[in-house]
């Protein structure tokens, strides 16, 4: 699978870490070097057929139709799609005209995923999003209407400045507009963010974990009630739905990334991310270089992350392929952690495999730990 990383957002949302411009100054000089490093990548990724391709950011609406054409070309120029591929595009409501989406629905991009993240005024005013709630809601309509069925919304839980109410409605509202597909995540405060800079000078409350947990669950419940798979711990999925390219992450499957920022695994033990740099990767790339940085996996550290993806999904950690994989060090560790888990309820075993049971699905980034060698 390949990401296209395109680092420019029409602003700047108060809770983001992520690598973006709000320039476009230097738009066409990184679509000439997305190209650039997708032809000096072509030998990376050893597939017969490319199974997803996605587009994320940043907001890669902010391309035009041709533009993402264009990209998708000098992809297939070097990769065989495969005849079902899924080709995602993450966008923001406002992006979402009725213009764009025509255009958009003559190219081969058939998922979309939508940042609406509320459909509370107060919310999104708090995250500095352009758009309003009740134009997150047309965004969805006209898309669908244009064609667009496969479709994932983004909604952001635990906000300071709503409520409980406010989150079973932004749940109802989301289910009412047949969406197949929802991923949701707890807000949270990162560094060097504007939302970080109003909790400490007290503008704004902190969120409050108890909150988000209650809201959590809530929302396992009320999807699961409403014809959704809890697959991973921030998706839901109608079946058939499921996130082909978010599923390939979590199963330590290769993929590459392509754009400033953009990370890549080889499946096995080398990991590399690029320039987090939009002028570096233009200059680098200008010079035929890739502008990357490389390191080399140890077995722990391969061990920690099929034990971290694995466990925020459904389907859990293959117990057969870690003991197929790893030395007797590692499985001893392993089996003496996993005995405390399973002791205190904490984990599971099913069909081979080991699980976090959803009701502790709040809470996994820290069973999930116990398990780690550090």
């Amino acid at each position: 699978m390949i990401y296209v990383h395109i680092p420019f957002c029409r602003q700047k949302c108060s809770y983001c870490n992520f690598h973006f411009s709000t320039s476009l100054s230097l738009k066409d000089e990184i679509l000439k070097a997305l190209k650039k490093e997708i032809g000096l990548r072509k030998n990376e990724l050893n597939l017969a057929n490319l199974r997803s391709l996605y587009f994320g950011g940043g907001t890669p609406s902010i391309l035009t139709p041709a533009e993402i054409m264009m990209l998708t070309d000098e992809v297939l120029k070097y990769f065989h799609f495969d005849p079902d591929i899924e080709i995602t595009l993450e966008a923001n409501p406002d992006d979402l005209n009725k213009d764009f989406l025509s255009g958009l629905s003559k190219t081969v991009v058939n998922r979309l995923s939508i940042g609406t993240q509320s459909f509370h005024d107060e919310d999104l005013k708090l995250m500095n999003r352009i758009h309003s709630g009740a134009e997150a809601e047309d965004s969805i309509k006209r898309a669908q209407d244009h064609g667009f069925h496969n479709i994932s919304l983004d909604l952001i839980y635990g906000s300071p400045v709503s409520d409980f109410e406010v989150w079973k409605n932004n749940l109802r509202k989301a289910v009412a507009l047949e969406v197949p597909h929802i991923s949701s995540y707890a807000l949270t405060v990162e560094p060097k963010t504007a939302l970080n800079s109003w909790i400490k000078t007290k503008k704004v409350p902190s969120p409050k974990d108890e909150e988000q947990q209650k809201e959590f669950h809530y929302m396992s419940d009320f999807l699961n009630d409403n014809g959704f798979n809890h697959y991973e711990i921030s998706n839901f999925a109608k079946p058939g739905f499921y996130s082909r390219h978010n599923t390939a992450y979590w199963n330590n499957e290769p993929y590459l990334g392509i754009g400033p920022s953009a990370h890549s695994y080889n499946g096995r033990d080398e990991r590399s991310w690029n320039v987090a740099n939009n002028t570096l990767y233009i200059k680098s790339l200008a010079e035929n270089k890739l502008p990357s940085e490389t390191e080399i996996l140890s077995e722990k550290d391969r061990y920690n992350e099929i034990i971290m993806t694995g466990l925020r999904t459904a389907s859990g950690v293959n117990v057969a392929r870690l003991e197929e994989s790893f030395s007797s060090e590692i499985l001893d560790h392993f089996e003496k952690e996993l005995t405390k888990g399973l002791q205190s309820g904490v984990l599971k075993t099913t069909e081979n495999h080991l699980i976090i049971p959803e009701e502790n699905w709040f809470l996994a980034d820290g069973i999930a730990s116990d398990l780690f060698i550090l």
